[in-house]
């Protein structure tokens, strides 16, 4: 249903899996596993994987805690996407690559939920994308001290409010890993 003409395919996004941005994450074993299944079930299925990787004044590029977990590899082939916003779209190759491989619809993993995760949510379905969120295949960290929630809580919210987003032309939904189909024409 996207609003990007001729652009039926979908990708795969891995956001921030990084180490010194989940190093405190909520359910983060479980997470990394079911980020870990869809890589595979991807490239299974010769389905784009792009990895998101993000760096600023406090996550500096190319240090110990830029790096990806060690549990999740990315295949050389693989782009990677660097950012220095919450919108993995801003000021990054995100939007060319997607063209390049004729995609439409992204399908969302990763971290922070409350971050980086909700803003390249919203950054997608405003450029036209179907938006898919992996709702047991991302996290946050807790930031209760500052005023919010638990992390489990804001995971849950995130999942609850992205689940029926509608526009002209475009939906948001969130599904579950093993409900994940990357089929041409699939409905998650």
């Amino acid at each position: 249903m996207t609003t990007l003409p001729d652009r039926p395919n979908t990708a795969l996004l891995v956001i921030d899996m990084q180490r010194g941005v989940v190093d405190t994450a909520h359910d983060l074993e479980a997470v990394t596993a079911n980020i870990g299944t869809l890589v595979a079930r991807a490239r299974a299925g010769a389905v784009p994987v792009i990895w998101v990787q993000h760096s600023d004044d406090g996550l500096k590029y190319g240090s110990e805690s830029w790096q990806y977990v060690p549990e999740l590899v990315r295949e050389e082939a693989e782009p990677v996407v660097h950012k220095n916003y919450g919108d993995s779209f801003e000021a990054t190759s995100l939007e060319a690559l997607l063209a390049e491989r004729g995609v439409g619809h992204v399908v969302v993993t990763g971290a922070q939920t409350d971050m980086c995760i909700r803003s390249t949510l919203h950054g997608a379905f405003t450029r036209g994308y179907d938006v898919t969120l992996v709702g047991d295949a991302h996290t946050t960290e807790d930031l209760t001290a500052y005023g919010a929630p638990a992390p489990a809580l804001v995971v849950a919210h995130t999942n609850l409010y992205w689940k029926e987003q509608r526009a002209p032309g475009r939906r948001g939904s969130t599904v579950g890993t093993a409900e994940v189909d990357f089929a041409v024409g699939a409905d998650v």
